[in-house]
Parts: C-alpha cells; sequence; structure tokens
C-alpha cells in the first residue's frame, strides 16, 4: 500500500497514510466484533440456562450492544467530587487503548500483519503488562474504597497470571526458535505428517491448557471474575465510571479476550493453517481458519462463564502460583532438555 501512495505523494507521507488506513482496516472491524461477540456471549450465556437472551432489538436481537452502546453514550459523565479527576479520565483511555495497541503484531494470514517486527511476542507481553496500569488508577483514583479493593485484586491478579503465561511461552519460543508470531504460526506446519499446530505436540498441549485457563485469568473471566464479585465488592474497580468512561473499560475487557481467544489460536492451533495439512483445505483464505480458530475459543470462554462457578480468591492465587508455576517451569526445563537432546544432538 505505501508503495502504491507513493506515486501521489513522497514516501514519508506514503508511509503515513497507509500505516493510518491499516490500523483503521484493524481498529474498525475489531470494534465491530466487540459489539457482535458481547451478543453473541449474552445468546450462549442465554442458551445455557433455556433463556431467549437478546430478542427484541433488531432481527434476533443484533442490534441490542448497538442500544447499549447509545444509551451508554447518551449518560452523563459523573466524576466523584473527591476523586484525583485527571487520573480518574485517564485510566479508562490507557485501558483501551493498550487493548488495541497489542493488535498491531497479529498475523491474520501469511504476510497480513500490520507490524512484523521479530520481537511480536514480546511486545505482546509488554503491552498486555500496562493494561495493569488502567486498573490501578481506576481504583486509586475513584476515592472509594470498594474499587480500591477490586484494583489491587485485579492487579495482583494480573500480575500472577501474566507469570505463568511467559513461562508458557519460553516453550513455545523454545520450539519455533523466533519470537515472531508469523514464524511461530509456520512452524506449527505437518504434526505428523498432517497435523497443524502446536497443540498436537504431547509436550505443548499441557502447555496450551495451561495458557487457555491462564488467559481467562488474566482477562478476570469467570470463573476468575473476583475483581467484580458482586457479593463484596458491589461491581469492581469500575464501580465509579459512567457514561463513556465506563463503555471504554466495557470494550477494552472484550478486546482483551477476542486478543486471548487470537493469541491461543496463533501460539497452538495454527493461526491461519488449516487443521489438517491436506492440500485443498489451503484454498480457504487463511483468515477465515483464524477467525473460525477464534470463535470457537470463544465460545469456551462463554461455556466455562455459563457454567463454572466462581473461585475463592485463596483458590485463584493457589492455582496460579502453586499449580500454574512450578508446571510451566518444569516443561520449559523439559522442553528444552528435550530439543538438546534431539534438535541439537546433545551436549557435547
Amino acid at each position: 500500500m505505501t508503495s502504491w501512495f507513493n506515486g501521489l505523494m513522497p514516501y514519508e507521507w506514503a508511509w503515513f497514510v497507509a500505516t493510518i488506513i491499516d490500523i483503521l482496516v484493524i481498529a474498525l472491524p475489531l470494534m465491530l466484533a466487540v459489539a457482535m461477540i458481547i451478543y453473541a456471549d449474552r445468546k450462549i450465556w442465554a442458551a445455557m440456562a433455556l433463556r431467549r437472551g437478546p430478542n427484541v432489538v433488531g432481527p434476533f436481537g443484533l442490534l441490542q450492544s448497538f442500544a447499549d452502546g447509545l444509551k451508554v453514550f447518551l449518560q452523563e459523565t459523573i466524576v466523584p467530587s473527591a476523586s484525583n479527576k485527571a487520573l480518574f479520565l485517564i485510566a479508562p483511555i490507557i485501558t483501551f487503548t493498550v487493548a488495541l495497541m497489542a493488535w498491531a503484531v497479529i498475523p491474520f494470514q501469511a504476510g497480513v500483519v500490520l507490524a512484523n517486527i521479530n520481537v511480536g511476542l514480546l511486545y505482546i507481553l509488554a503491552i498486555s503488562s500496562l493494561g495493569v496500569y488502567g486498573v490501578i488508577l481506576a481504583g486509586w483514583a475513584s476515592n472509594s474504597k470498594y474499587p480500591f479493593y477490586s484494583a489491587i485484586r485485579a492487579s495482583a491478579q494480573m500480575i500472577s497470571y501474566e507469570v505463568s503465561i511467559g513461562f508458557v511461552l519460553i516453550c513455545v519460543v523454545l520450539w519455533a526458535g523466533s519470537f515472531n508470531l508469523s514464524t511461530i504460526v509456520e512452524s506449527q506446519k505437518g504434526y505428523y505428517g498432517i497435523l497443524n499446530g502446536h497443540g498436537f505436540n504431547p509436550l505443548l498441549f499441557p502447555m496450551a491448557i495451561v495458557f487457555l485457563i491462564s488467559a481467562m485469568a488474566e482477562t478476570a473471566r469467570a470463573p476468575f471474575d473476583l475483581t467484580e464479585a458482586e457479593s463484596e465488592l458491589v461491581a469492581g474497580y469500575q464501580t465509579e465510571y459512567s457514561s463513556m468512561a465506563f463503555a471504554l473499560y466495557w470494550l477494552g475487557e472484550y478486546a482483551n479476550v477476542i486478543l486471548m481467544c487470537t493469541l491461543n489460536a496463533v501460539l497452538f492451533w495454527g493461526g491461519w493453517l488449516p487443521p489438517i495439512d491436506w492440500a485443498p483445505l489451503y484454498y480457504i483464505p487463511g483468515i477465515l481458519w483464524l477467525f473460525a480458530k477464534i470463535l470457537f475459543f470463544f465460545f469456551v470462554f462463554s461455556w466455562v462463564k455459563a457454567t463454572v462457578p466462581r473461585y475463592r480468591y485463596d483458590q485463584l492465587m493457589r492455582l496460579g502460583w502453586k499449580i500454574f508455576l512450578p508446571l510451566s517451569l518444569f516443561f520449559v526445563f523439559l522442553v528444552s532438555g528435550f530439543l538438546m537432546l534431539t534438535r541439537y544432538g546433545g551436549v557435547s
């Protein structure tokens, strides 16, 4: 696209315009996807609880998310008088912006990625870590004890599960030999001659399960939604927010959920590759395979939320620190040892 614009303007402006267009091509469909995925979430919960779910606004209730968005947009923005007003308003902007920034390195199919950098996975880790600041600032700047308690819970939860996620990603990087997400996808071709995906590797399949569960905890999805446990926290760190400030948290949360579903697909289940390494399947565009996998993992997220009761906070922390951390650390040792003995011919 840059080369096309370069015929109309200097290279620097051509690069700038092409980059802006690429960002909009990712961000605008993502916002639409967030609206529709909220609708899908509510429909899945309703089906599992034998209810109807949204079915009034628009055909089959498809416009319900947009009606909710309009309602939030028309509400008055209330800033608590005792709050730190600047930080109170900046916090949701940080959360929403960080949720969008991570998509810059996601490959949608071969060669279709905004920034194909060699340290894409490190970039994802760095960006996801910044999300903690939006949560902490919201709880502290609200000057209310319930949001503050929730922010402390949320930050401890996010940091705890980022540790185990980091060790899981080390296993993937060791096997693929690269931090580049496109290279990681390409390295998943042809397990046993017919299957595509690290999830079919006996050494990496347990890590795929750990990553899936840790992703639910990282995004505060049930059964790990301790940040907004109604019985003790009223609503969570966003209790004092209204109007578009609340909507930014709402959108950022679901953008992060879709991101985690995408990372599950990209890191362990072949990304844009078909599940079976069979030539006719490659005629289907890779982006459709990726979307199908994202939708499957989102269904799993919703399924778990509709059926699994909430953990206690001590159970949440025990799972992260006493089970997932030692397990993921052991598999780093196991995977690296296996690769040293097989791929690199042993230690001289």
